[in-house]
């Protein structure tokens, strides 16, 4: 999944208040705009141990789909308020805000409704 140089200019701007963010952004950037690459590469700062190189940030995404998909997570994604979203994911879930980051960005480019549809399958 790539995200674009005009999306990343997008995200600067709307996470311009929040350097962790901007820190992750750049990550990003450095990765060519890959979002796994960028997303494994914090992780291994953080002090992950990601296990696969393909399909790493689905996975950790999912991790976090109960929260994203029940909360007002999903309401500032899906309004496009990212950096709220990132917020109140990195407040609730311990999470460090760099990987909220991708995490909420991987969310979006999904689309939230597709990402969240197999919770609501279960419920």
């Amino acid at each position: 999944m790539i995200v674009s140089p005009d999306e990343l200019v997008r995200y600067r701007a709307e996470l311009a208040e929040n350097p962790e963010a901007l820190a992750a952004l750049t990550m990003l950037e450095d990765c060519e705009g890959d979002l796994e690459d960028a997303a494994i590469a914090l992780a291994l700062r953080e002090g992950q141990e990601p296990d696969q190189s393909e399909g790493w940030l689905d996975g950790f995404a999912k991790r976090w789909r109960v929260y994203v998909c029940q909360s007002g997570v999903r309401g500032h994604l899906e309004t496009g308020a990212i950096a709220l979203g990132i917020q109140l994911l990195a407040a609730e879930m311990v999470l460090p805000v760099d990987l909220a980051t991708l995490v909420a960005i991987y969310v979006q480019k999904t689309g939230v409704e597709t990402f969240c549809k197999p919770l609501e399958e279960r419920l």
